[in-house]
């Protein structure tokens, strides 16, 4: 099948736990700290790509990155500290990937990203979205995620990936793994840069 459209989420790191530097002649190593070495910061992302599509012409009609969307929430500081007042806004990454969290993403961000850059041209043929066999991921058959793809004249569906599959190898090996090398080449702190730099490589 040629639309198929490719869906797999990943966590990434604020930092390794190790990481091999080449230090210069009397440079000084880099220094970082954490809480727990056990309990890093980490952010979820859901990645969706597709083949491009391109015309009769050869010109690109089709980009094949649909989106990436972090699984985070904006929600006020409870308590005032050094660094930040009480009532102001702090992002905090969503922990615990439930079915209905994943349903609430695919819904309400992923779906609108397709509709949107998916060529016109081609919006009536029927549109595969594979996931993969994770807990969290939604049935194939969910009434409330098909009521949504079937709105503005699509035709998408969710289909599982097969049991062995190589198909969202694509997505492990080639964009997660160059993903996290672009952004390793930078120090986030902080929660919100972890987001920004994970969006810049991607």
């Amino acid at each position: 099948m040629h639309n198929i459209i490719h869906i797999d989420a990943k966590w990434f790191y604020m930092i390794k736990k190790s990481q091999t530097y080449y230090l210069a002649i009397g440079e000084e190593p880099p220094y970082r700290t954490c809480k727990n070495k056990n309990d890093v910061s980490k952010v979820m992302f859901l990645v969706t790509v597709a083949r491009p599509r391109f015309d009769t012409q050869g010109n690109e009609i089709f980009f094949e990155k649909i989106g990436l969307f972090s699984f985070v929430t904006k929600e006020a500081a409870r308590r005032r500290s050094a660094n930040r007042g009480r009532g102001t806004m702090e992002t905090k990454p969503i922990t615990s990937i439930t079915k209905e969290v994943m349903k609430s993403f695919l819904i309400n961000k992923m779906l609108p990203e397709i509709k949107a850059k998916w060529p016109t041209s081609h919006a009536s043929e029927t549109i595969y979205v594979q996931q993969d066999n994770a807990p969290c991921h939604i049935h194939d058959s969910d009434v409330d995620f098909h009521m949504a793809a079937s709105n503005d004249g699509f035709d998408i569906r969710l289909i599982s990936q097969p049991p062995n599959s190589p198909d969202l190898n694509i997505l492990d090996l080639g964009y997660f793994k160059a993903i996290q090398v672009l952004q390793h080449h930078e120090a986030p702190k902080t929660i919100d840069d972890l987001v920004k730099l994970v969006e810049k490589s991607f």
